[in-house]
């Protein structure tokens, strides 16, 4: 199971962390990753990051602005976001599945975490 939390409305330029706890998997064979789909957009890959080797990847547009981390202890992959602008604003789905991991190969699915970046 999959579970997000953190999303909510932000003004522009705030910063805010946005968390996916992964609680009865098995990760280490697998990588975990974030994707958002903003209203009457396709759905994008935000930052994937392979549990096993830490390796990790950024869309252009987050990529300075984004910091995503995995989290031994408690199985979650966090995210920081810094500066966020209106485009950001999306329904934020975890996801769990194969290195390197893209939607159409995703094993598991959270239910999504709101965040809104005001105007």
């Amino acid at each position: 199971q999959l579970a997000e939390s953190g999303g909510r409305y932000v003004e522009a330029g705030a910063s805010l962390n946005i968390s996916c706890a992964a609680s009865g998997q098995y990760v280490n064979s697998y990588a975990l990753g974030w994707f958002r789909q903003a209203p009457g957009k396709d759905r994008e890959s935000v930052c994937i990051i392979n549990w096993r080797t830490s390796q990790t990847w950024y869309r252009n547009s987050v990529k300075d602005r984004f910091t995503c981390s995995r989290n031994f202890a408690k199985s979650t992959i966090d995210v920081v976001m810094n500066d966020l602008r209106p485009e950001d604003t999306a329904t934020y789905t975890c996801a769990l599945g194969p290195w390197p991991l893209r939607a159409d190969h995703a094993k598991k699915w959270g239910q999504g975490t709101l965040v809104t970046v005001s105007t």
